[in-house]
């Protein structure tokens, strides 16, 4: 079952932005950015622990955070000379839209009170770069503001076992122009995130002692973020997670959450039957999952473990992309957890994934500079990819195939923050 309302002809987007600005040209407060991981060190500085922990934090031991670096580092290349790899082109079509770049913006709940107006500079940062952003259920500015930000921008759902709610939430979507839903399945409860009971985070945030004196001591978060977005517009509102307003992030009554346990394939095959934009099923692992999927007419799977946020101890995502897919059909594939080095990129295209998302990085680089420092962050990816596609020699990322790579096994571990 596919959907009729798809575009059949290809939006060229925004002109490709030039590659590789001279050092002269990038702003000195970004000079020291040199890879996506230099983002979140600056951002740690700014932030205070709570929200740094919120952020870069996994479950219980981790061990779903460390798996996902592990997994690409297990590939090495094999990379092919004296072919001719001038003329490279890294832009992707997917759903009649073609992306100047293989890369897009993975949903950030909360990203808004980790850096002021954050879903809006990542919308207007992915406008600008012609790179697809996905709007997260958990945001705290609509999603109709949002989409005047960017019209190109997806938005993602999580969603309760509640068909009347979902057909509620969906018709507001689609009434607001988007044209991709993506609905996750990997949230039936929240993860045990320790971290965030250690650090002194909760939802709502509780005014302690350590509270307070974490965000007298993060000056410019404090004023920075927390204080703009009240002085502008007034207390945080989980604005997103149902076809109505939900409650302040601050206040005893926490979002609705009830019945996501409840969610199940009878709603997304609902779903399908009721949105005519695409859809895109994410939080995926399994095979026989992905599968179900194409079966119900998904448009695309995103293949991830929710950055190591929910279950511990999940398969990387990128152990079972070729097996997926190598029997996707026409659904595309596409994949996040992980990702932070062009190399990264161009392993998971060289196993078959159609698209790639990363999330943590673009929010360290809205912490770091706003608009400017999410598309710093999307140059210096942009860059690693143009530069790689030479040296494995090919001009293009529907060029990779999985005879560049070896698996190896992997002989040392490198430590992450």
């Amino acid at each position: 079952m596919t959907s009729s309302a798809h575009p059949t002809t290809l939006d060229t987007g925004a002109t490709p932005t030039a590659l590789a600005r001279p050092v002269s040209n990038v702003p000195r407060k970004f000079r020291d950015l040199l890879a996506l991981d230099d983002f979140e060190r600056h951002a740690r500085r700014r932030l205070p622990e709570m929200i740094y922990q919120y952020v870069a934090g996994g479950v219980e031991t981790g061990r779903g955070i460390e798996a996902n670096f592990e997994a690409y580092r297990q590939y090495t290349f094999v990379p092919r000379m004296f072919r001719d790899v001038s003329g490279r082109d890294q832009s992707v079509e997917l759903f009649g839209h073609r992306w100047s770049h293989p890369f897009g913006v993975a949903p950030l709940g909360g990203a808004s009170f980790v850096s002021y107006r954050a879903d809006v500079r990542l919308a207007e940062a992915a406008r600008a770069m012609n790179v697809p952003m996905i709007l997260s259920a958990s945001s705290l500015i609509p999603l109709e503001t949002v989409h005047q930000a960017n019209p190109n921008a997806w938005f993602q759902a999580y969603l309760a076992g509640d068909q009347p709610r979902i057909d509620r939430l969906v018709d507001r979507v689609a009434a607001a122009g988007y044209k991709t839903l993506v609905v996750t399945g990997d949230t039936p409860l929240l993860g045990n995130r320790e971290h965030n009971i250690r650090s002194g985070f909760s939802m709502p945030i509780k005014m302690s002692p350590k509270v307070i004196w974490q965000s007298a001591m993060s000056p410019r978060w404090l004023l920075g973020t927390v204080a703009q977005t009240f002085w502008r517009h007034g207390a945080p509102h989980f604005e997103n997670t149902d076809a109505e307003r939900g409650p302040p992030m601050m206040s005893s009554k926490v979002r609705n959450t009830n019945a996501r346990d409840e969610l199940s394939w009878k709603h997304v095959e609902a779903i399908r039957k009721r949105w005519k934009g695409n859809l895109v099923v994410k939080g995926l692992m399994s095979p026989d999952d992905a599968f179900i999927a194409r079966d119900l007419g998904a448009d695309a799977v995103i293949l991830s473990n929710h950055g190591g946020r929910q279950l511990d101890h999940t398969v990387p995502p990128l152990h079972t992309l070729a097996e997926i897919a190598a029997q996707k059909g026409a659904m595309k594939v596409i994949i996040d957890s992980g990702i932070r080095r062009g190399t990264d990129v161009m392993k998971a295209m060289a196993l078959g994934a159609d698209f790639v998302f990363l999330g943590r990085p673009f929010l360290y680089g809205a912490v770091v500079g706003g608009q400017a420092g999410v598309e710093h962050a999307m140059h210096i990816l942009r860059d690693e990819i143009d530069r790689d596609l030479a040296l494995i020699g090919v001009r293009r990322p529907g060029d990779l195939e999985a005879s560049l790579l070896r698996r190896a096994p992997l002989f040392a571990r490198e430590d992450r923050a």
